[in-house]
């Protein structure tokens, strides 16, 4: 088995339900299995640290899950436009395996949530986009070939999955955003299993 990394960050519990989304996508390909992690919270008084494992849902990702795995789905909320403060901590650590190419031609995709439809969402995948491609990721997006992808009312564009909560309950994702970050894992897990063959 090969492992993808379906990393996220998730405070409200809707960029979670992507994730997990994504990592079913990955886990319907033969031979390949969604690895999910996440990132601690980031505080504002420099002092405070989380413990080393979250008290509940996956475990922390370490840098050794980006060199390790065969492919990478990274999420996030919107916040102004872009990643979440503590993602982006994460990926400021990674200068070493940066240096050392350990993600280099690895598949990557990105997924985002946000609370409108004028959120941000194309603007925040791009943004996670940029260090992926520093590390020499090769990006997987959404062709229109999904049928979701020109029907949706809701998330979805062909930067990568997304979701909009609008006034319904944070994590309840529609169809069209469930089938898309389905889509989403398995295209990256596809291309993933390509590459090593």
């Amino acid at each position: 088995m090969s492992d993808v990394l379906v990393l996220y960050y998730s405070l409200h519990g809707a960029t979670e339900s992507l994730a997990r989304e994504v990592a079913h996508g990955v886990d319907a390909v033969a031979g390949m299995a969604s690895q999910l992690r996440t990132v601690p919270r980031v505080s504002t008084v420099v002092e405070a640290v989380e413990d080393d494992v979250p008290e509940s849902g996956p475990p922390y990702a370490t840098v050794n899950d980006l060199a390790e795995c065969s492919g990478l789905v990274m999420g996030s909320p919107t916040r102004f436009g872009n990643m979440a403060a503590p993602l982006k901590f994460f990926l400021d650590g990674t200068g070493a395996e940066w240096i050392a190419g350990k993600a280099a031609g690895k598949p990557a995709g990105v997924f985002t949530s946000t609370s409108s439809i004028h959120g941000g969402q194309e603007s925040t995948l791009l943004t996670m986009a940029i260090p992926l491609l520093h590390h020499g990721m090769l990006l997987v997006g959404l062709p229109y070939s999904e049928a979701a992808l020109s029907t949706t009312t809701t998330g979805g564009t062909p930067y990568g999955a997304s979701h909009v909560s609008w006034n319904r309950k944070a994590d309840a994702l529609s169809d069209d955003e469930r089938n898309l970050a389905r889509a989403l894992g398995q295209r990256v897990a596809e291309i993933a299993k390509k590459l090593e063959t």
